[in-house]
């Protein structure tokens, strides 16, 4: 079972899901619970796919880092062949596909556009080119907001509340992996690749942790002016405040300690955020 987890990278991939959900809940018209659930089982199982697709590729990597020696492909408790990616595509296709019958193809493509960003845009194209890689495919998560939200309609997808929470979640994930990343700076440049901290220093990467931090949770009250209320204003805003903290201090005091304090508290600000969202429209 902790094989499975880790092969397919499921924790990273049920707080993906918990985003589309979050999607579905803001988007305007309403979404049936048939629906809403096809369209969070399609991006979980295509996040698992690029999940996994991470490790096949990153094998290499993944041997050099403490972080992550010991994941399957790393060991070699699971062989690379072609066998493995003909299992990634079967579910990225099925998934994709599953949203395109169950729901609709708008939905399907943001679902797509989600595992292609992470599996090849950040892991195959950017990661090991420039310390931007994490910027740019932040858009994942983007997409996994959009492909909830799409679950109402095509085009519920691009109204404004969606729109801004897909925002938030690209503004979210630079400070959140820069945080990880100062944590295992000396992974990552043993493994030479040019992660933020690796190429700019603890010092500037942690300075660039609150400065995202700060955009982030301005941005995180955007909903509010659309209509979100006091429910998710209340998550957004202890979210919010327990980040800013941590990446203050971090940006402060540059090291290992803070910057680990900095990561659990991106989490913890995302998870208030997205449950605070899908509570204030429940209630």
């Amino acid at each position: 079972m902790r094989l499975v987890l880790d092969l397919f990278k499921l924790r990273i991939g049920f707080a993906i899901a918990l985003t589309a959900w979050a999607g579905a809940m803001v988007a305007p018209g309403a979404a049936g619970a048939g629906t809403v659930t096809a369209i969070v089982l399609a991006v979980l199982v295509a996040s698992a796919a690029a999940g996994a697709f991470n490790q096949y590729v990153e094998a290499d990597l993944d041997r050099h880092m403490a972080r992550t020696r010991g994941r399957a492909f790393a060991t070699g408790r699971l062989t690379k062949h072609g066998g493995w990616l003909a299992l990634i595509g079967l579910l990225c296709g099925g998934a994709t596909a599953a949203a395109a019958w169950l729901v609709n193809p708008a939905a399907a493509l943001y679902t797509f556009l989600g595992a292609f960003f992470y599996g090849v845009v950040y892991t195959v194209w950017l990661k090991r080119r420039t310390w931007m890689n994490i910027v740019v495919g932040g858009v994942a998560g983007s997409f996994a907001v959009l492909a909830g939200a799409a679950a109402a309609s095509p085009e519920a997808a691009l109204a404004p509340l969606p729109l801004a929470f897909a925002w938030i979640l690209f503004l979210w994930t630079p400070p959140h992996f820069w945080s990880l990343a100062i944590v295992c700076r000396d992974d990552y440049a043993r493994a030479g690749v040019p992660m933020l901290p690796v190429v700019k220093g603890e010092a500037a990467a942690s300075r660039a942790v609150f400065a995202g931090t700060v955009l982030l949770v301005a941005s995180s009250f955007i909903p509010v002016a659309l209509g979100m209320g006091a429910v998710y204003a209340a998550g957004a805003g202890a979210g919010g405040a327990l980040f800013l903290r941590a990446s203050w201090i971090l940006s402060r005091h540059p090291g290992k300690e803070a910057a680990r304090s900095s990561f659990r508290a991106s989490l913890a600000q995302l998870g208030l955020l997205l449950l605070a969202a899908i509570a204030d429209r429940v209630l």
